[in-house]
């Protein structure tokens, strides 16, 4: 490790006087690194996939930067040596969120929400967890659903044998569930893994973002992954709808989105979600 320590020191010109292990990364390591003038965060990982991984992280991290509308930590190098790629990070002092926070959050979410494009997708292909995430550009919201999201995980659990090809529904019946229950939507850019431990609140304050898998997407795609597992105050979400308000169908929207995210955890972390993806296919389909 101290190789690779000193090798970022070189390319960034900054000399390091402490580094040390740290949680924070599920997929990498992840390490504190300190300067005399400031701290960084650093992610590592040996991967063939890796350094792909992070230049993405990259792209989502600035292209929400470029938007000014929600705060994300700065990148400062993607790189590889000596078979460890790396991210190097803005290290974000943070505190537990209170409610002046959590509205503040929610506000500016919903400022990300109101960038938009004209096609649902991205300009390049990501990841979702260490999982593929294509982002091909499609005009209609349910095509891009079904072909970009849904679909590859249903085939990636039928080939692992994780659900039977008898529940899995076809592209006309989830098409027609998804025209009906989305209705018409305008791309919207998603932070795409929002999750409780996907986001910050600085010691000052400021809400922060982290780990993006991002792409113009319904805005409710990221309401319903912050619901699946916790950590959003009911206060989060009053401010967030007294700009974006909810949509008929809401509930159902959620459990559609939340799908994705089940799938993503089925095909990452085994049979637990099974009985999860599962309610909702005999449900909706």
């Amino acid at each position: 490790m101290k190789k690779l320590i000193d090798y970022i020191s070189e390319k960034t010109n900054t000399e390091i006087i402490h580094f040390h292990p740290i949680s924070g990364g599920d997929i990498s390591a992840a390490y504190l690194i300190e300067s005399e003038k400031r701290k960084f965060f650093l992610k590592v990982n040996s991967k063939s996939f890796a350094k792909e991984m992070f230049l993405a992280e990259q792209k989502g991290l600035q292209t929400i930067e470029n938007t000014k509308t929600i705060a994300v930590p700065h990148v400062h190098l993607v790189d590889q040596s000596g078979g460890k790629s790396f991210l190097l990070i803005d290290f974000i002092e943070n505190r537990r969120p209170n409610t002046k926070d959590y509205k503040h959050f929610g506000r500016d979410l919903a400022k990300l929400h109101s960038v938009t494009t004209e096609k649902f997708g991205f300009s390049s292909d990501n990841f979702i967890g260490s999982l593929p995430q294509s982002n091909t550009a499609h005009t209609d919201w349910a095509e891009f659903y079904w072909s970009e999201r849904i679909s590859p995980q249903l085939q990636f659990s039928k080939e692992r044998e994780s659900l039977n090809k008898d529940i899995i529904p076809t592209k006309e019946t989830a098409l027609k569930v998804f025209r009906q229950i989305f209705g018409e939507i305008k791309p919207s850019l998603l932070h795409g893994d929002l999750w409780g431990g996907n986001y910050l609140i600085a010691t000052d304050g400021t809400p922060f973002l982290i780990d993006p898998a991002i792409y113009y997407g319904h805005s409710m795609v990221d309401i319903a992954m912050s619901q699946l597992f916790g950590g959003f105050d009911s206060e989060f979400y009053e401010s967030y709808h007294e700009i974006i308000p909810k949509q008929t169908y809401n509930q159902e929207q959620i459990k559609l989105y939340q799908l994705y995210y089940l799938l993503v955890h089925l095909n990452l972390f085994g049979m637990s979600y099974r009985s999860s993806v599962v309610d909702i296919l005999q449900r909706y389909f």
